[in-house]
C-alpha cells in the first residue's frame, strides 16, 4: 500500500494516524517532492477509476492560472488535464492510497481510508 500526501495536508495526516492506528504496512510517498509521472497518474486513475478532472483541485491557485475550469472533459482533453497534473503536482487531490488489491481511493474521509484498508 502507498498513500500519496502533502504533509500540510490535514486529511493526510488525518489518513495517516488511522492507517497507523491499524497497523498497517505502507509507504508514504510526498508527492510534491517525488512528483509522479503523467505514466504514474494515468495508472493511479485507472486503479481509481477516475478521470483527472475527477482528482483536480480546481480551487487552487495554480489551477485558475491555468484555467482548468474551462477546459474540455473529455477524451480529447484527457491528455492535457494529466500533463497538468504532472507538471503542477499540487493540483492533484490528495490523499490517494493505492491498495493491496490493485484499486486505488482518495482518502479524504475515514470512510475511504478503511474502505482501502479492507482492500488488503
Amino acid at each position: 500500500m502507498e498513500i500519496w500526501i502533502n504533509p500540510a495536508c490535514s486529511k493526510c495526516r488525518g489518513a495517516l494516524t488511522l492507517l497507523d492506528a491499524e497497523g498497517a504496512e505502507y509507504t508514504v510517498r510526498r508527492y510534491l517532492e517525488d512528483v509522479p509521472s503523467a505514466d504514474e497518474i494515468r495508472e493511479v486513475l485507472g486503479r481509481l477509476g477516475l478521470e483527472p478532472w475527477d482528482i483536480t483541485r480546481a480551487q487552487e491557485a495554480e489551477a485558475k492560472e491555468l484555467g482548468v475550469k474551462e477546459w474540455p472533459r473529455d477524451a480529447e482533453g484527457r491528455d492535457r488535464w494529466i500533463e497538468a497534473l504532472a507538471a503542477h503536482p499540487k493540483l492533484i487531490q490528495r490523499p490517494i492510497i493505492t491498495a493491496e488489491d490493485g484499486t486505488a481511493v482518495v482518502g479524504r474521509s475515514e470512510e475511504a481510508v478503511r474502505d482501502a484498508l479492507s482492500r488488503r
